[in-house]
């Protein structure tokens, strides 16, 4: 079977050194993606100590360099080694996104990987709770929750 899809092209220079940690980004990703899932994420989990929160825009950034430098990271099947590059390409910036895993909440079942920022899944189709998180990877010092979103069980509703 075979997806047609239209692809954007970006014609905004990047750095040389953008287009390069981009590229180690890629290799390290794709070579991580051949490891067992709790590999990943205690590899991850290390990655992520001292960083701070990656915003929207940062992650954003990040994503559109990933795809802009690998037309394999396009396709279906390319959620895992194109959100562990995203992740690992914002961490040689100085940031952490929320990494996370997990499976589609309405049929068909589907398994999936994508960066967050807060509670935006960036670049993605679908809305926060379009997923379930079987496990994430969230930045040491995470980013505030806008006034809008409600608190969970697990975070405390804000003084006011």
């Amino acid at each position: 079977m075979s997806v047609t899809v239209a692809l954007n092209r970006d014609h905004r220079p990047r750095s040389w050194k953008l287009r390069l940690q981009t590229r180690l980004a890629i290799c390290l990703a794709r070579i991580l993606a051949l490891f067992k899932p709790y590999v990943v994420r205690r590899v991850l989990v290390r990655l992520s100590k001292g960083a701070k929160a990656a915003d929207a825009a940062e992650i954003t950034t990040a994503r559109d360099s990933v795809l802009a430098s690998s037309l394999g990271l396009h396709g279906l099947r390319a959620c895992l080694p194109r959100s562990l590059a995203t992740a690992l390409l914002c961490r040689f910036r100085g940031a952490w996104p929320t990494w996370c895993v997990g499976v589609r909440t309405a049929p068909p079942f589907a398994a999936h990987a994508w960066v967050e920022a807060g509670r935006e899944m960036i670049g993605e189709t679908g809305g926060y709770d379009s997923y379930s998180r079987l496990f994430t990877v969230p930045p040491t010092t995470p980013l505030p929750l806008a006034e809008s979103e409600p608190a969970t069980e697990n975070e405390p509703a804000p003084d006011q």
